[in-house]
């Protein structure tokens, strides 16, 4: 199992952060985790170079949608408009408590989104979300991932 480099949690949720977290170090699936609290923050994260001229790139980003400053929507509005290079590779919208029919449409009119689910993220959707998305790093048979 090869880990993903960064995984980007734009949420403003310290509690469901906190699970998060934890899960994602307990099951050792990414060298680092950056959490940033709304929108506008995480949009900043993005475009703001590093010290090489390179950008921050997500292996994966998920993104509550009910946040203030700048909620999920308005996130996505914005985070579709950059350049791929400014983009995660693969983006999760995760809808606050259950992903309504509202919430499904309108998240499904979105192309840069590759899926969304319902929080908090458990276990077994994370093992599931890493073999569809990134299935040349993780498998079933991902040890770290049972």
């Amino acid at each position: 199992m090869k880990k993903l480099g960064r995984i980007l949690l734009i949420d403003d949720s310290e509690a469901d952060n906190f699970i998060h977290l934890r899960r994602f170090r307990k099951l050792k699936i990414a060298d680092e985790v950056v959490v940033r609290m709304n929108g506008r923050e995480g949009l900043d994260y993005l475009t703001t170079p590093l010290p090489d001229g390179s950008y921050p790139r997500p292996d994966l980003l998920f993104l509550d949608i009910n946040m203030p400053v700048m909620d999920g929507w308005s996130f996505l509005d914005t985070y579709q408009k950059l350049p791929a290079a400014h983009r995660a590779r693969v983006t999760i919208a995760l809808l606050t408590s259950s992903k309504g029919d509202a919430e499904s449409i309108r998240a499904d009119s979105y192309t840069v989104l590759d899926g969304h689910e319902s929080k908090p993220l458990h276990r077994d959707l994370i093992h599931r979300l890493l073999i569809t998305f990134f299935p040349d790093r993780f498998d079933r048979a991902s040890s770290a991932l049972h």
